[in-house]
Formats: C-alpha cells, sequence, structure tokens
C-alpha cells in the first residue's frame, strides 16, 4: 500500500466520523428542541440536514475514486463499508429532522404531557449509535455484536409509547394532532437505532469478512420451529 492511499484512507475515515458527529449532534438538538419547544433549534436541524447530505455526497466520491486503486480485499472491504455507514447517518440526520419539524408542529398546541420515554429512547437510539462508531474506531467486533440485541428494547419501548399515545386518542379526540406527532417522534427515534444496528452489522462484516444481518432472525426462527 502506498503512503498516498493510506493517507486518503484516513482521509476517509474522518470524514466519516465527521459526518457522525453531526448526525448524532443532530438527533440531540432535535430532542432538545422537542422538549424546550425551542422553535429556532429546530429550524437549525432542519436547515443543518444540508450538511450531512453533502458528507453523504463527498465519502461516496472519495470511495469510488479510492475503489478503483484499493489493492487488498480489506481495503476494499472498508471502502465499501464506509458508503454503507455515510448512507446509515444521512438517514439519522433524516429521521432528525423529522423530529424537529414535528416538534415545531407539537410547540403550536400545549404540552400533551411531560416527555419521559421520547428522551429516553433518543439516550438509547444515540447511545447505540455512538457505541457502533467507537466499534468501528476500535475494531471492536464484540462491542458491536453486543449493541445487536439493544435494539429489541428501543421496538418495545416504541411500542409502548405508541399503546399509550392510542389510548389519549380514543380517551380524548382533541389530543389526536399531538399524539400522532409523538407518534412519529418515537417511530423516527426506533428507525435511528435500527441504522445504529446496521452500522454494528457493517463493522462485524468490516473487520471479521463475516455477514450477520440476518444471522439472529434465522436462529429465532430456528428456536420457534423447533
Amino acid at each position: 500500500m502506498t503512503l498516498h492511499f493510506e493517507n486518503e484512507l484516513v482521509g476517509l475515515k474522518e470524514t466519516l466520523l465527521t459526518m457522525a458527529s453531526h448526525a448524532e449532534g443532530s438527533v440531540t438538538k432535535a430532542i432538545k428542541a422537542l422538549v424546550e419547544r425551542d422553535d429556532e433549534l429546530a429550524r437549525r436541524v432542519m436547515a443543518d440536514d444540508a450538511i450531512v447530505d453533502q458528507f453523504e455526497i463527498d465519502i461516496d466520491e472519495m470511495s469510488i475514486q479510492l475503489l478503483s486503486k484499493a489493492p487488498l480485499a480489506t481495503d476494499l472491504r472498508l471502502i465499501t463499508i464506509a458508503m454503507k455507514i455515510s448512507h446509515d447517518l444521512e438517514r439519522v440526520s433524516d429521521e432528525a429532522t423529522t423530529i424537529a419539524r414535528r416538534s415545531l408542529e407539537l410547540s403550536t398546541e400545549p404540552q400533551l404531557k411531560p416527555y419521559v420515554d421520547i428522551p429516553r429512547m433518543a439516550n438509547m437510539a444515540t447511545d447505540m449509535l455512538k457505541d457502533a462508531l467507537d466499534a468501528f474506531v476500535n475494531r471492536d467486533t464484540a462491542k458491536a455484536r453486543a449493541i445487536i440485541p439493544r435494539d429489541k428494547e428501543v421496538d418495545l419501548l416504541n411500542k409502548q409509547l405508541h399503546r399509550e399515545l392510542s389510548s389519549y386518542m380514543v380517551e380524548k379526540p382533541s389530543t389526536i394532532t399531538r399524539c400522532l406527532n409523538l407518534m412519529v417522534v418515537s417511530k423516527s427515534l426506533e428507525r435511528i437505532a435500527d441504522h445504529a444496528t446496521n452500522v454494528a452489522e457493517e463493522v462485524v462484516y468490516l473487520y471479521e469478512a463475516r455477514d450477520i444481518r440476518h444471522s439472529l432472525k434465522s436462529a429465532t426462527a430456528e428456536q420457534t420451529s423447533s
């Protein structure tokens, strides 16, 4: 591997991690905008989505150029996984934008109830994303694998919140709009956790050359049928 090529790979990873920082920050700010009813912050989150979009374009361009030079299978995996991770990060930013947009709508009406579960879900999802990226940086596949079961906790919390909000809508039809907006926020956080899971699975593939995306589903199906 030439020094120039190695430096380009380092540049790709650094760009990816900068993109990750922006995406994580967008989620945190979107939830803060929701909880604090900060419309200006919500608008900034929406505007900042363009920055993350540009990062994805830049990473794709860098990756395509590197693919024609990659001498080793390990380099090829790194480059292709960087593209996949950047796509997940772009989707995370999109979900943050959705949350920000819904927070603007929610701020026009009285708050339905104290926000407890949504900030908790947000912390769980962003912690998963941070851990997945740490696993990427530190080549820690054990840490990456440990992230995957945590997705079920976020799924359960999302379902619980949807049931609670559905009851609100039945009991008080005047809350329907607010409940639907909060359901969208909850679903966005569940999707962010899904993207964090994707990143964790991609880290395992990168460092072990093993595709585990459907292995847990297969194992669950086998247990169910036996």
